[in-house]
């Protein structure tokens, strides 16, 4: 285990600054990297990000940031997420990685550039994508639930397999990433690793397999539109479990629209307050159809 990182310093971490921008953004600069709250029409936020903005951070502006990170929910979760790179940016200085350049071919395309996180893990770059190279005795060791042939491991998800099998080669930050992609992608290897099972709510697929079997009878919308013809209200087609093959059997409900709120897996339809529509429709596919 590397105790430069697990005894790490917070002295040596980069400093944050943070400031207001000329449009008036809350924005954040660690080194390089520069970060902003960026306010949608809705009153919501999102983070924005940008790199070597040299001028003052009062002279920002919305143009400077071209990155887009998701929701931010308010500046206390802004300065968190802030304070949590420049934690990942004192631990990866400590780690030591390597960047060098490969002559080698990746199931992405030729490598670009390459950095080495220990003996036989070398992360590459390409042109689109890029991903993890494990030597045969280093991919050997990677769990069985998660072990890929060849030892190559894209960048999007399956890198979580690298950083669970190496954690001291990861930042705390990519360790908590990678804790992630393993529950809501592997969540059978999650719990062969761990020795626990997960609960509601920690895992989406898990989430999705629970919604699955609660309404596989129940009618799950597949689509919806504004009505034409019922102002206030969005017709819906509905299928048993929301299943879309082969063919099922298909019915059009009429929802109040301010009642149609889609959750993560879908919106289940309430027989009791949700009629049942045969009249003229809205959807193109079902117009000329016999009652619709």
């Amino acid at each position: 285990m590397n105790t430069a990182v697990l005894c790490r310093n917070p002295a040596s971490f980069p400093i944050p600054e943070f400031g207001c921008s000329a449009d008036g953004m809350i924005v954040a600069r660690i080194g390089d990297a520069a970060y902003a709250m960026i306010p949608t029409a809705d009153g919501r936020h999102f983070l924005g990000s940008g790199w070597r903005l040299s001028k003052p951070l009062s002279d920002w502006k919305r143009s400077d940031f071209y990155g887009h990170s998701g929701d931010v929910a308010d500046e206390a979760t802004f300065h968190a997420f802030v304070q949590e790179q420049a934690e990942h940016q004192g631990e990866k200085a400590a780690l030591g990685r390597q960047d060098f350049r490969a002559y080698a071919n990746t199931p992405w395309g030729p490598s670009q550039g390459a950095v080495r996180y220990g003996e036989g893990v070398v992360f590459h770059s390409t042109s689109g994508h890029g991903g993890f190279h494990l030597t045969a005795d280093r991919n050997a060791q990677v769990h069985s639930f998660l072990r890929a042939t060849g030892g190559w491991y894209e960048e999007d998800a399956a890198w979580a397999a690298v950083a669970t099998a190496w954690p001291d080669l990861f930042t705390g930050f990519e360790r908590r990433q990678a804790e992630e992609a393993l529950r809501h992608s592997w969540p059978d290897a999650g719990e062969a690793i761990h020795g626990r099972a997960l609960k509601p709510g920690e895992s989406r697929t898990r989430d999705g397999e629970a919604f699955a079997r609660d309404h596989a009878s129940d009618w799950v919308v597949i689509s919806a539109i504004y009505s034409d013809q019922h102002r206030g209200f969005t017709e819906v087609i509905a299928t048993r479990g929301g299943r879309r093959e082969p063919k099922p059997e298909e019915r059009r409900f009429l929802v109040p629209s301010g009642d149609y709120k889609v959750g993560t897996f879908g919106f289940v339809i309430d027989e009791a307050r949700h009629a049942v529509y045969d009249g003229p429709s809205s959807f193109i596919g079902w117009r000329g159809r016999a009652g619709g």
